[in-house]
């Protein structure tokens, strides 16, 4: 053996060889660690989904039974009044009507809220945000668009990113309408090869900075913690109030790794849908 071919290894390069390959254990050990939190954070989301479903048919079938009910026992007691009943009888029934009515309606918010029909049937997002923002702008007199961008992608998403990016654009249309003074909103669902964005825009009257500072007011923090928690980002972008009409435009990401179940198509964007 020729020993003059032979390249002594020095004992410093054994410690740098040894802190690579420490680095790269831990760097796959957090990858792995990062995974299972995700992992462990959609499973979280589905079972919330599921205990929402739950909740929400426990309120329709329970309590809806009992307020029917109670519509009944006082459409009974108006048969039943004499004619010659004083006029305060006639005035506290219909009271107890008007406040029984308002329950009613506060009740069937409350399941829609919880858990929309149309995301129990199974429909994707963008069907059911097209729906819901239809049936929003018949009460509210908005006239909301809805476009999308063709990617398979979007199909694919599991029933608790479903549910957090169609409460994220519930609320953002919910604040437009309850403070921005506008007559058109555009919705827009746009996607990368990493993200899925949720676009909401209008053209009211903006936000003054000291309203957006008030997150408990414009439900800001829940819409932000709900694109965090899927590996996002939230903001908002107002127009100066000195241009009336230039309103302000919310854009929601959300990460496509913390949307999908491991198992959807490849990103296949297309030309968007308007609906």
């Amino acid at each position: 053996m020729n020993l003059s071919n032979v390249v002594p290894i020095r004992p410093e390069q054994i410690g740098a060889d040894a802190c690579a390959n420490a680095a790269i254990a831990s760097a796959r050990e957090l990858e792995r660690l990062e995974g299972r939190v995700q992992e462990l954070s959609n499973q979280l989301g589905a079972a919330a989904v599921v205990e929402r479903a739950r909740l929400a048919r426990e309120l329709h079938d329970g309590l809806g039974a009992h307020l029917t009910a109670a519509r009944f026992a006082l459409a009974r007691i108006e048969d039943w009044l004499p004619v010659d009943a004083p006029p305060a009888c006639g005035e506290a029934l219909a009271l107890a009507s008007s406040a029984l009515d308002a329950v009613c309606d506060a009740s069937q918010q409350l399941v829609a809220d919880l858990h929309p029909p149309q995301l129990d049937a199974g429909v994707g997002l963008v069907s059911s945000l097209s729906h819901w923002a239809a049936e929003f702008g018949r009460r509210t007199q908005l006239r909301i668009s809805v476009v999308c961008a063709a990617d398979l992608r979007v199909t694919q998403l599991t029933p608790h990113a479903t549910m957090e990016i169609f409460r994220v654009a519930q609320e953002a249309l919910n604040n437009v309408a309850k403070h921005a003074q506008a007559s058109n909103v555009t919705v827009i669902v746009a996607s990368d090869r990493r993200q899925l964005t949720l676009k909401v825009a209008d053209d009211g009257c903006g936000i003054a900075r000291g309203a957006r500072a008030k997150a408990g007011r414009f439900g800001l923090s829940g819409m932000r913690e709900r694109c965090e928690s899927l590996g996002g980002s939230f903001k908002i972008v107002s127009a100066a109030r000195s241009h009336p009409r230039a309103g302000a435009t919310l854009t929601a990401r959300f990460a496509w790794s913390a949307l999908l179940d491991g198992h959807a198509p490849p990103a296949t964007p297309r030309t968007a849908q308007r609906y």
